[in-house]
C-alpha cells in the first residue's frame, strides 16, 4: 500500500508522489507571535509533527519549514485593522521585536513538551523582507500587481482559477474586503490583496518598516510565506499545511501570487487540519477557555498526556477538548506506560546488555504502516497498538515492536518505566487515584510537602496506600 494523502485540491485521497524520490518539501504555517498559542494551534503542531515522523518512518528525508510570522498580519486577518505584533506590543511596553522573541520562546517551549521534533528550519518574515520584496517586484513587472497612492494589491482578476482550493464563487471568497479602516479608492476589485502596505494612512505610524523601490512600508501577510517557502524549499512544495480557516483567503492568495509569480505549480498536496473545540465551541479568550499548555501543566496534566488527547482524533475531524477528556487521556497514558513498563522484564544494567533483544513485529509493523499510510490516521495507529499489547506475543518483542511505533506516536514510551506508576497488579488505578498521585508527585517536586501530605491523605480515605521509594511513588490497595 502506498502513502495516500487527502489533497484539499482535489477533495480525495491521492497516492503521494514526491517531486524527488526519497525526500519531501514540507512547509506549515507556523504562528503569528504575538500571544501565547492556544491548544488548537498546538494541536496543529502535533499533526503536523505526526506527518512529520511518518514521513520518516517510511524512509523519507524531510526538509520541514515553519515559519513566524512577525510583522504583516493584520487583527482582521485580511487587510485591514492592527498590525498582530504592534497591538501586543502596545500591550506590553514593548518593541515588536521583544514580543516576537517571548512569544517564540514560549511556543518552541510548548512544542518541546508535547515532543515534537524540531524544523529543519523556522524563518521569520522579518528575515526575508528581501526575498518579499523580490516577488512584489516580479508581480508588478508582470502585470499581475498594481500600485495605489496607500499599497500595492494582487490583481485576483489576473489570476488563473483563483478560488479553484476554496471551491467557491469568487465575489464570496473574501467577504468585506476593502472595507474598514484601509477603504482604498484606487482599489481595482473588492477582492485584491495586499502585498506592500506603504507607511501612510492608517499605518503612518507603523513601527516595524523597510525601504523599498516603491517606498516605505512593510509587507502583507500573504506574500511572507510564497517568499519564505520559495527561499527555503523551492518554487513547488511537495506538501503544504494549515488550518481549514486558511482556506479561503491565506492559501488561496498564496496560490495566486506564488504561481502568477514563478509560472510553476506552487503546491502538489495541500493538507488542512480541523478545529479544536472546547466543551463543543469555539475556543475564546473572553470566555476563559482559550488555554496553554502552561494551563495544562499547572492542573496537574502532563504535556504528553495532550498529545495522547491529540492522537486519539484524525487531523481533519474537529476534536472536543474538556477537562474530563483530559484526565481520561493522562490516565489512559499512565497506564499504557504501565503495560509497557511491564514488558521489560530485565532488572540490571548488565541484564540489559547479556540477554535476548526481543524483535519487531512484521505483522503488527505492517498493519500499523497501512493506518499511516491511510492519510495519517492515528486513532487507527493506537487501535494497532491496543491489539499488539493483547496479543499472544512474547514480551520482548512486544516492547520492540511498541517502542518502534513510538517513533511516530512520540509518547516517550521507551521511559516508560520512569513515567508510568509501581503498580503492583494487573488491575487499572482508577482515574481519580492516578490523578491524586500525579499531583502529590508535582507537589513533592515543588517542595510543597504539606500539599502533598493533604493528597497522600485524600487517596488513602479512597482505600490505597502509597509510599514513597528510590523508584518513585508506589502504590497498593488497601
Amino acid at each position: 500500500m502506498a502513502l495516500k494523502i487527502y489533497n484539499t485540491l482535489t477533495r480525495k485521497k491521492e497516492d503521494f508522489k514526491p517531486i524527488k524520490k526519497g525526500e519531501v518539501g514540507f512547509y506549515q504555517c507556523g504562528p503569528t507571535v504575538y500571544w501565547t498559542q492556544h491548544l488548537g494551534n498546538i494541536r496543529a503542531m502535533v499533526m503536523a509533527d505526526v506527518i512529520v515522523r511518518t514521513l520518516k518512518y517510511l524512509d523519507y528525508e524531510v526538509n520541514f519549514v515553519r515559519n513566524y510570522t512577525d510583522v504583516g498580519h493584520l487583527t482582521s486577518d485580511e487587510d485591514f485593522g492592527e498590525d498582530k505584533l504592534e497591538k501586543g506590543a502596545r500591550r506590553e511596553g514593548k518593541t515588536p521585536q521583544e514580543i516576537a522573541d517571548k512569544y517564540i520562546k514560549i511556543f518552541e517551549n510548548d512544542v518541546h513538551n508535547v515532543n515534537t521534533l524540531p524544523t529543519t528550519v523556522s524563518p521569520r518574515a522579518t528575515e526575508s523582507v528581501k526575498e518579499i520584496i523580490k516577488m512584489v517586484e516580479t508581480l508588478l513587472d508582470k502585470g499581475f500587481a498594481y500600485k495605489t497612492d496607500l499599497a500595492i494589491y494582487f490583481d485576483v482578476s489576473k489570476a488563473k482559477d483563483y478560488t479553484r482550493l476554496s471551491h467557491q464563487k469568487q465575489e464570496e471568497n473574501i467577504a468585506g474586503a476593502g472595507t474598514g479602516d484601509v477603504n482604498d479608492p484606487e482599489k481595482i476589485n473588492p477582492a485584491d490583496f495586499v502585498l506592500w502596505f506603504f507607511k501612510k494612512g492608517v499605518h503612518q505610524n507603523a513601527i516595524q518598516t523597510w525601504n523599498s523601490p516603491w517606498g516605505e512600508g512593510f509587507p502583507g501577510w500573504h506574500i511572507e510565506c510564497s517568499a519564505m517557502s520559495k527561499k527555503f524549499i523551492g518554487e513547488t512544495i511537495d506538501i503544504h499545511m494549515g488550518g481549514v480557516e486558511h482556506i479561503p483567503v491565506h492559501h488561496t492568495n498564496e496560490i495566486a501570487q506564488s504561481e502568477s509569480a514563478n509560472d510553476k505549480n506552487f503546491v502538489n498536496y495541500w493538507i488542512h487540519n480541523e478545529h479544536l473545540l472546547v466543551d463543543g465551541g469555539k475556543m475564546s479568550k473572553s470566555q476563559g477557555t482559550s488555554y496553554s499548555v502552561q494551563e495544562i501543566k499547572e492542573k496537574g496534566y502532563k504535556p504528553l498526556s495532550l498529545r495522547y488527547f491529540f492522537l486519539q482524533a484524525h487531523y481533519r475531524s474537529k476534536q472536543n477538548f474538556t477537562w474530563d477528556a483530559m484526565r481520561a487521556s493522562q490516565t489512559g497514558l499512565i497506564n499504557l506506560y504501565g503495560q509497557v513498563a511491564k514488558l521489560d522484564s530485565d532488572k540490571t544494567f548488565l541484564e540489559k546488555i547479556f540477554s535476548f533483544k526481543g524483535r519487531i513485529d512484521e505483522k503488527y509493523k505492517k498493519e500499523f504502516v497501512e493506518k499511516l499510510e491511510d492519510d495519517f490516521n492515528t486513532p487507527q495507529a493506537l487501535s494497532v497498538v491496543s491489539s499488539l499489547l493483547k496479543s499472544n506475543l512474547s514480551d520482548k518483542d512486544k516492547l520492540a515492536t511498541i517502542l518502534d511505533f513510538d517513533k511516530v506516536l512520540g509518547l516517550n514510551l521507551h521511559n516508560a518505566k520512569s513515567n508510568a506508576p509501581k503498580i503492583f497488579s494487573e488491575e487499572i488505578i482508577p482515574h481519580n487515584i492516578v490523578m491524586l498521585m500525579e499531583k502529590r508527585k508535582e507537589a513533592r517536586d515543588n517542595k510543597n510537602y504539606e500539599e502533598a501530605d493533604r493528597l497522600r491523605n485524600e487517596i488513602e480515605k479512597l482505600g490505597f496506600e502509597i509510599k514513597d521509594t528510590s523508584e518513585g511513588q508506589k502504590i497498593f490497595k488497601k
